[in-house]
């Protein structure tokens, strides 16, 4: 018997092929998307998980979920929901295992320098932070769509289940609440779920 080895892409092609199922991405398309997408969406569960160890776990299982999947997608855009939706409910599979809440974001580290202005920007990402932390994950999960990735209302919706009607006053509440922590007058207590 030969020995050989095969790609976690070749695998599912050869999977995909026993079932008579066909599988819609080459190896190179693949790696292409991936390419195109990886950055964003670690940057995305890192955000509403708090822990970028886990964002890098998350992230592989998502990629994984995606190659798996028997879905036909339309095209690029479609693809790309498709992806923040697994990983949407990949995070949400990972809280709900936990039983706890996560925290938001670790501070960001900033030792490039001890300007006014490095220190200035320093303390605002510590606000941010912070009131980041006392969002509802959800709010959380729609303003970082919205306003980190440019995603649409429509593209929002797909990804997180929600009705693309729902979406702008969702913002609009969440922006409200992320202005009154950031002033500093909201009521204390705000939940993580």
């Amino acid at each position: 018997m030969s020995n050989f080895t095969y790609t976690n892409v070749e695998r599912l092609e050869a999977a995909t092929r026993e079932l008579d199922v066909p599988f819609e991405m080459s190896e190179d398309a693949f790696r292409a998307f991936y390419d195109r997408t990886a950055r964003a969406l670690w940057a995305y569960l890192a955000r509403i998980t708090g822990d970028t160890q886990a964002a890098d776990d998350l992230l592989q299982e998502s990629y994984y979920r995606f190659l798996r999947a028997r879905v036909a997608i339309d095209d690029e855009a479609h693809r790309r929901n498709y992806l923040f939706r697994i990983a949407t409910n990949v995070a949400r599979d990972r809280h709900r295992r936990r039983g706890t809440s996560p925290d938001v974001v670790a501070a960001l580290d900033d030792s490039h320098g001890a300007d006014a202005g490095a220190t200035l920007r320093t303390e605002q990402r510590t606000d941010l932070h912070r009131a980041l932390t006392r969002l509802k994950r959800r709010e959380r999960e729609l303003l970082w769509l919205a306003y980190a990735q440019g995603s649409t209302h429509q593209e929002i919706g797909q990804t997180l289940g929600l009705r693309t009607g729902s979406i702008k006053p969702l913002l609009f509440r969440a922006r409200k609440k992320l202005a009154a922590l950031l002033l500093g007058t909201a009521q204390p207590g705000g939940s993580n779920a």
